[in-house]
């Protein structure tokens, strides 16, 4: 599975932290498959840096973000786009699935169950 979380990068008493995709099953600071962003939380106020190009691609893919990342991600909005963007494609495929019914075929089976 993979995870969407911070890997730490920089000096002693001076991180600062990457948004990575990474495998779950991998260290902290292994070896990631894409770099998303960076999040410094040293500067005031904090610094953070977020593709949200690539952090939806990583969603859609069914990438879980970590509790911290998620709420960085809510912080930037790109929480709120993917759940509307999910949702609405959700919306769309329910209602393709529904057969448009004639307004005419419907009074002639409500008339044929009232019989």
């Amino acid at each position: 599975m993979v995870k969407l979380r911070l890997t730490r990068m920089g000096a002693n008493n001076k991180p600062f932290y990457r948004i990575v995709a990474i495998d779950s099953r991998k260290k902290r600071d292994g070896r990631y498959l894409d770099n998303i962003g960076y999040y410094d939380p040293k500067t005031d106020p904090h610094t953070l840096e977020i593709k949200a190009d690539l952090a939806i691609k990583w969603l859609k893919l069914g990438a879980q973000p970590t509790d911290t990342v998620r709420s960085l991600f809510k912080q930037k909005g790109i929480m709120e786009q993917w759940h509307k963007m999910r949702y609405t494609v959700e919306k769309v495929a329910e209602e393709a699935d529904e057969e448009p019914v004639d307004e005419a075929v419907a009074e002639e089976i409500a008339t044929e169950e009232g019989e």
